[in-house]
């Protein structure tokens, strides 16, 4: 699986996501949408989530906040939270 890299766009990082989801839990990627909830839709529990979060961790070179992630309920929060990160970088 390749590093998310700054200059991606939102399709990029929920492509990236799915391919994530699909390695990681062996989801089918026709049933990872923007609207899916992780936990009702996609069965993640929360151990699961700290596994993600480890997960973006690695791959984007950033620290996610643990807060930040409480927050997430649907693939289009990790892709939002994502942007904000991996942005919050190219204007630094």
């Amino acid at each position: 699986m390749t590093t998310l890299a700054p200059s991606m766009n939102k399709t990029e990082i929920h492509n990236w996501i799915v391919d994530m989801l699909h390695e990681m839990f062996e989801i089918d990627k026709a049933d990872i949408k923007p609207e899916s909830n992780l936990y009702t839709d996609l069965d993640i529990d929360s151990i699961d989530a700290v596994d993600i979060v480890v997960k973006l961790n690695q791959m984007t070179g950033k620290r996610i906040q643990p807060d930040v992630f409480r927050t997430v309920r649907t693939v289009q929060d990790v892709v939002n939270v994502l942007e904000t990160l991996m942005s919050a970088d190219e204007k630094a």
